[in-house]
């Protein structure tokens, strides 16, 4: 009988009626569970045909177009025991802390990209520059970031499939292959701002002696230590990132208590809202770095380490509320690492003639001048703080780099070697960078402007196709997100979108001059605005 189905799957065009439009008895279903699972929602992708494919099951007797790429094997999985009594399946188990311990990973490698060297290099600039007036923007672009993440946890639960993968499925050829093409720029921008923090953290380590570009190198490599650990598994793997996000968080934490901020000025930032006409480039920039494209591709992919199956209503509900928690708990450390940094340099340097000078570049020797050295000078710990961000950054870019190539592109290779492809993408441009601009602080701080501009361009391309997806029935079912949700979504994704908008403005208004530059970057906006346009209106026009 199973034979025969798969026989007829495969005569068949691959699109197959909705389960809301076709008979239940068209899906082949165990008999005892039929009235169940006609209560539960199913993933409704059109090309999948029966919920034991979207488990991972790793079944070959897919055609060539239905066998697509996959996050993860079934293998690779964290199984999830199911000791519970089962019942009618439509309400999930009562909570354990062993679940949530066993859900816990995938929010803390989605919380590396809130740390990266970019944000920190935000942080310090803001607290310099505006005190400790910002620290409230902090909090609400976090709990922003959180919301966003959410719902790329959400899709990927209750789909089965990344962000990646659906667009693949559910854009046209063109489309996909320009948002692919936008999440590979996006990806290089973030991954040359990491490598580049990383350098700088092994040059202040070696006093020195290794210049950037060989900081630059010694990063690269970091792509095999990230092949070493994926083969012993997704757990090792995320206790070596817990140890990353650990080293961060005691480095900038012993900074904090060697700087000794005023209590009350901080509760006073973190609880008064206070912008100011001076400030308004830092509040754009601790908003503009809260979302970063390629961050909401990886935790829709990321969720997908745990053995879930999409079929069954009670387990999606149980696994999005243990990802909400612990979500909500790696953002929340995110949050107070940020804050360690920002009230460092405002306690610091806010002020002060250094304040407009202060970057990445020379953050550790205006550190060091300010507060000395000591047991543990502050510049090593600044260092090693920084070393830990940048290495974390780049190999979490390198896993999300394997899963927008593979997702978008649908490419069936070893996982080593699409970490090499991802990994090169971004080394070789890094390096000419690092080669180029190691002359002066200002010439970092033009680039890392740059590529904060870069990055800015690329986040409607990964938001707008995922509030899209999240809210349409036909792909999630019965976890739509509702009508009110929808509502915040795209409140806050256009606030995003307009912060990021105001930053380009404020960038080529002073960076580009002469009339044939400024038409064709008049020219450029013009385009990059009718495909957003598209892709908002698009919605509705699924590939079926």
């Amino acid at each position: 009988m199973a034979s025969s189905l798969d026989a007829d799957d495969k005569s068949r065009p691959v699109s197959i009626p909705l389960r809301l439009l076709s008979p239940p008895s068209t899906f082949p279903q165990k008999p005892h569970e039929e009235e169940a699972e006609e209560k539960e929602a199913k993933p409704l992708l059109p090309i999948r045909s029966d919920g034991k494919e979207l488990e991972g099951s790793g079944s070959d007797d897919d055609d060539e177009e239905g066998a697509s790429e996959r996050a993860y094997e079934a293998s690779e999985k964290v199984v999830i025991a199911e000791h519970d009594a089962e019942g009618d399946g439509s309400t999930p188990p009562p909570f354990s802390w062993k679940k949530l311990w066993l859900f816990t990973g995938p929010g803390f490698l989605m919380s590396i990209a809130f740390l990266d060297p970019g944000n920190l290099e935000g942080d310090l600039q803001a607290g310099a520059i505006a005190g400790y007036s910002l620290l409230w923007l902090l909090l609400w672009a976090t709990a922003m970031g959180l919301l966003i993440q959410m719902l790329s946890a959400r899709l990927g639960v209750a789909t089965g499939r990344h962000l990646a993968e659906l667009c693949r499925e559910e854009y046209p050829r063109w489309t996909r292959l320009a948002l692919w093409f936008m999440a590979e720029v996006a990806m290089i921008g973030a991954d040359i701002q990491e490598v580049i923090g990383s350098a700088i953290a092994i040059k202040i380590l070696s006093r020195g002696v290794l210049p950037l570009w060989v900081g630059v190198i010694i990063t690269a490599l970091d792509c095999f230590i990230f092949l070493f650990l994926e083969n012993y598994g997704v757990r090792k793997l995320e206790a070596f990132f817990a140890v990353l996000i650990t080293t961060m968080a005691s480095s900038f934490a012993w900074m904090f208590r060697e700087a000794k901020p005023s209590e009350k000025e901080l509760l006073i930032g973190v609880l008064v809202p206070k912008l100011g006409s001076k400030t308004i480039r830092q509040a754009v920039g601790v908003v503009g770095c809260v979302i970063m494209p390629h961050n909401v591709f990886l935790h829709s992919a990321l969720v997908q380490s745990r053995k879930v199956d999409p079929g069954k209503k009670s387990r999606v509900q149980e696994a999005l509320r243990y990802y909400s928690i612990e979500s909500t708990i790696a953002l929340i450390v995110s949050f107070m690492i940020n804050l360690f940094v920002t009230t460092v340099f405002a306690k610091g340097f806010y002020g002060t003639k250094e304040a407009e000078n202060i970057g990445l570049e020379n953050a550790g020797k205006f550190l060091q001048e300010k507060y000395g050295g000591g047991i543990f000078p502050i510049l090593y710990i600044w260092g090693i703080g920084l070393l830990a961000a940048g290495q974390s950054s780049t190999l979490t870019g390198t896993y999300a780099g394997q899963f927008i190539m593979g997702g978008f592109l649908n490419l069936r290779l070893k996982k080593w070697i699409r970490s090499l492809i991802t990994r090169s993408f971004a080394i070789v441009p890094t390096i000419v960078v690092a080669l180029f601009f190691d002359t002066s602080d200002s010439a970092l701080d033009v680039l890392n402007q740059w590529l904060n501009v870069l990055q800015s361009v690329q986040i409607p391309f990964a938001l707008i196709p995922l509030l899209t997806l999240v809210s349409k029935e036909q792909v999630m079912g019965d976890f739509k997100i509702s009508r009110a949700i929808q509502m915040l979504t795209w409140i806050v994704a256009a606030l995003l979108i307009a912060i990021n908008g105001y930053l380009l403005l404020e960038f080529f208004s002073t960076e580009i001059r002469g009339l044939l530059l400024s038409s064709m970057c008049s020219a450029a906006i013009a385009v990059y605005t009718i495909f957003v346009v598209y892709l908002i209106l698009h919605g509705g026009n699924f590939a079926t």
